[in-house]
């Protein structure tokens, strides 16, 4: 018997994260497990933004004013998620990379008391370069059945430049991710760790 996908928490740093670097592996989860996403508080339009965003992914969404260690170790004890997703460590973007460290620093004593995550992975970034270089994701998932839905809640986001900037850049990724493994649409993950073991799975 196939292993269906797992519970998953995702933590990032805009309203517009979760969608942009793995809506379509959000709401691929979602049809069989739980699945919430946390983001920064922004202002009051970017986070009624958010909450349509994720109303379109069909996932739970959390806005919390600070996402720090404190608040990755509460998040973790409170879902227990078998999987977690968060921002490259060495992400362009400042915000990203403040949010991926605080998940780095938050999770040991959660995993420790709890066993979860089980999985952690960073994903996507700006044209897929980080700081050290272009991304280097092994896991790559199928989302040719979720990229509209994928693409409909990035575009609940009209306070963003979507449509000239974001919308053109998630639909390059996913067609460059997707012809690695010979699908039409595909998101880009890195696993890291865990207590000095790596995942053996054939998805999140």
């Amino acid at each position: 018997m196939v292993k269906v996908p797992g519970s998953v928490l995702a933590v990032m740093a805009h309203p517009d994260d979760l969608e942009l670097w793995a809506g379509g592996t959000l709401a691929l989860h979602a049809r069989h497990a739980p699945v919430t996403g946390v983001v920064k508080t922004h202002d009051e339009v970017r986070d009624a933004e958010a909450v349509a965003g994720a109303k379109v992914l069909g996932i739970d969404l959390e806005l919390r004013t600070i996402v720090d260690a404190a608040t990755v170790d509460e998040l973790i004890r409170r879902y227990r998620p078998e999987v977690l997703i968060t921002h490259p460590v060495d992400d362009v973007h400042p915000d990203h990379r403040s949010v991926a460290a605080a998940v780095l620093a938050g999770r040991p004593e959660a995993h420790i008391h709890t066993g979860c995550p089980q999985r952690l992975y960073t994903c996507d970034s700006y044209n897929s370069f980080t700081l050290s270089g272009p991304v280097n994701a092994p896991v790559i998932i199928d989302i040719t059945t979720t990229f509209d839905q994928k693409m409909r809640g990035l575009a609940e986001h009209r306070s963003q430049p979507i449509g000239d900037h974001f919308g053109p850049m998630a639909q390059n990724l996913a067609a460059l991710w997707g012809s690695r493994i010979g699908a039409a649409r595909a998101e880009a993950f890195t696993p890291l760790p865990i207590l000095g073991r790596l995942p053996g799975t054939a998805h999140l």
